[in-house]
Order: C-alpha cells, then structure tokens, then sequence
C-alpha cells in the first residue's frame, strides 16, 4: 500500500487516502485538504464553465504555493 509521504517525514507510518494533483505526493487524511477548484474551457476549445467547481486533492504545501496569501482555501 501506498504510505503517506508527509508522515514519513515525521517518522510516522500512515497509509494513503489520495495523491496531490500537482506533486503526486501520497497523503493521508490529516495531511490531504480538498479544493474547490473552477473548470473552465477556452481556447481552443469553446468556452464552458461547468455548474458545479470539481474537488482535487491537494498537499498543504502545494495549495500555498498555487494559492498563495489569496485566501481562498
């Protein structure tokens, strides 16, 4: 099984719930935070927005650096 990659850090063995969508790193439950993140079509495909955004997984360290002091998460 895949074993979180944050806990193994801190000397700690967990398995993994998800991956990060950006660095792929293995992560358990206290270490993955789910996104709301908006889809969106363009060029050059048509434009679309869908009605609902859709949920990623995400590693704390890769939602600060995409999101920054933003504060949207």
């Amino acid at each position: 099984m895949l074993k979180c990659y944050d806990c193994s850090e801190e000397n700690k063995v967990n398995e993994a719930v998800g991956v990060c969508i950006v660095c792929g790193k293995g992560l358990c439950i206290d270490h993955i935070k789910q996104v709301e993140l908006p889809m969106k079509g363009g060029y050059p495909l048509p434009h679309l927005t869908l009605k609902k955004d859709l949920p990623r997984m995400m590693c704390r360290e890769c939602i600060d650096i995409t999101f920054g002091d933003m504060g949207c998460v």
